[in-house]
């Protein structure tokens, strides 16, 4: 059976900088962006707030709206936040 996957953003800040990433275990992934636990883009650009996901039932699938969304313009992808999150609330403690 194929595992379940999840496209998210993380955010600096109020329409700070943006972090689009993909992922089997979404509470592990962001609990390691948050604790600055990985070098890399995230750690350098202080993306610790998880503001948007989306679930899918394969991995695959994530993996591909992922390198879709990671096109589009950052105007686009403030859209899709602000769509289900106005306010930009920190996520994190919703998936515990």
């Amino acid at each position: 059976m194929e595992k379940r996957g999840y496209v998210y953003m993380m955010a600096s800040g109020r329409n700070g900088t943006l972090y689009i990433g993909v992922t089997s275990d979404l509470l592990k992934r962001t609990w390691e962006h948050r604790e600055g636990i990985a070098d890399g883009f995230t750690k350098r650009y202080g993306c610790r707030t998880l503001v948007w996901f989306e679930a899918h039932d394969r991995i695959d699938d994530a993996i591909r709206r992922e390198k879709q969304m990671k096109e589009w313009r950052r105007a686009w992808k403030l859209r899709q936040i602000e769509a289900s999150n106005p306010d930009w609330q920190d996520l994190y403690p919703t998936l515990m």
